[in-house]
């Protein structure tokens, strides 16, 4: 990978990612996450050499200058958390690929979208309560923003919010997707057992 046009290739082939040019000048071009807008890929030419900028965590930044001579501390951003790659032809294409890619999943990691993630690995006929959510999402305080994520819940076909329950296993009295008893019908449907509005948390929870 030498090429502006490659890296930006790479950076908007991950999901729900734009180009930016924020600066009215074409030599700085970015790819930012569409969820909050946060750049995680900057592209510019820098001395003649064509250079992106990548976030990594702590210990990831100082392995991949460790690694290769033209992986430097990032150029106007934080050098702890950034690095510098010129991209010379001298790093493999898959590295600048996997660097690119840790710096969009730390760009776009946020707390909704750990909760979305968690939900959506409760199986078919099994439940979770909104604090086992909020464990799984990495932290366990978090069970108000638990629901709150579900109500705003956009894709419930594939994120199965019906599945979360509260904390004695009741059913939301007035299920947001549909009405009072489409939590039910889609529990019932899935073959858990819903009494008084009610599901047995050992038999059925995660």
């Amino acid at each position: 990978m030498t090429t502006r046009e490659e890296a930006l290739a790479f950076g908007l082939s991950l999901p729900d990612t734009y180009k930016d040019a924020p600066f009215h000048d074409q030599n700085w071009q970015l790819v930012r996450y569409r969820g909050n807008k946060k750049a995680f890929l900057w592209t510019y030419e820098k001395d003649g050499m064509m250079c992106i900028n990548v976030k990594a965590t702590p210990d990831h930044v100082f392995f991949w200058r460790s690694v290769y001579r033209s992986v430097k501390p990032g150029w106007h951003q934080n050098k702890d958390h950034w690095n510098t790659v010129l991209l010379d032809g001298s790093i493999p294409d898959e590295e600048i690929q996997a660097m690119i890619a840790e710096s969009y999943g730390l760009i776009s990691d946020s707390p909704t979208k750990r909760i979305y993630e968690a939900v959506k690995k409760i199986p078919k006929g099994k439940v979770a309560t909104y604090g086992k959510i909020a464990e799984m999402a990495g932290n366990p305080r978090m069970s108000r923003a638990v629901g709150n994520a579900l109500h705003k819940n956009p894709d419930p076909e594939h994120i199965p919010c019906h599945r979360v329950l509260n904390a004695q296993g009741r059913l939301a009295e007035a299920f947001v997707f549909g009405g009072p008893h489409v939590q039910e019908d889609r529990l019932k449907a899935e073959g858990v057992e819903v009494i008084d509005g009610k599901v047995d948390l050992l038999k059925y929870g995660i």
